[in-house]
């Protein structure tokens, strides 16, 4: 493995990790403030190992150019599904846009983020979900497919574990271990 390949996926498998991270403790948290507060870490995190995957990406392979990373879109989705087209990429910025703004928007308070429409927490966690997906499963050979794999049906899991005793967000305003 090349020195770059190994920097772009390092950054990418700290972030999927952060996100796995932080769903479990998300989802394990039961309204326990520390632990939302540890995930709203987590998710951050790898929000910003994300950004710096791409950043490595553009810089080591593309060589920011916009036209290049379009390209290369193409070529893949050729590959796997007969269909020439880049406009994924542009369902990734829009991913990127769209977890930057859920950050920002966790960040501004747990309640405020807890109290937004149950529709569209699941609509945003489908396509992060639908996302990962694509890259560590459809778009992903050998080990990393089934990592991906795992990775989507263990957050699945989770997710239906908890989401019948979660389905309102009461904060625990108590000290100690809440």
């Amino acid at each position: 493995m090349s020195r770059e390949e190994f920097l772009t996926k390092l950054w990418i498998w700290l972030s999927l990790s952060g996100f796995a991270l932080s769903g479990a403790t998300y989802c394990l948290s039961r309204g326990r403030q520390k632990w939302d507060r540890f995930a709203r870490y987590l998710y951050t995190f790898a929000f910003i190992t994300l950004v710096v995957h791409v950043g490595f990406a553009y810089h080591l392979y593309h060589h920011w150019s916009q036209d290049a990373v379009y390209q290369e879109t193409a070529r893949q989705t050729a590959e796997i599904f007969g269909w020439n087209w880049g406009g994924g990429l542009y369902v990734n910025y829009a991913f990127m846009l769209g977890w930057l703004i859920d950050v920002i928007w966790w960040w501004r308070g747990l309640d405020t983020y807890h109290a937004r429409p149950k529709l569209l927490a699941v609509v945003w966690q489908v396509f992060l979900l639908f996302i990962i997906f694509n890259a560590t499963v459809v778009f992903a050979s050998g080990i990393v497919r089934w990592l991906g794999l795992g990775l989507c049906f263990t957050l699945c899991l989770l997710w239906w574990l908890t989401s019948t005793s979660r389905t309102s967000y009461q904060p625990m305003r108590q000290t100690g271990d809440h």
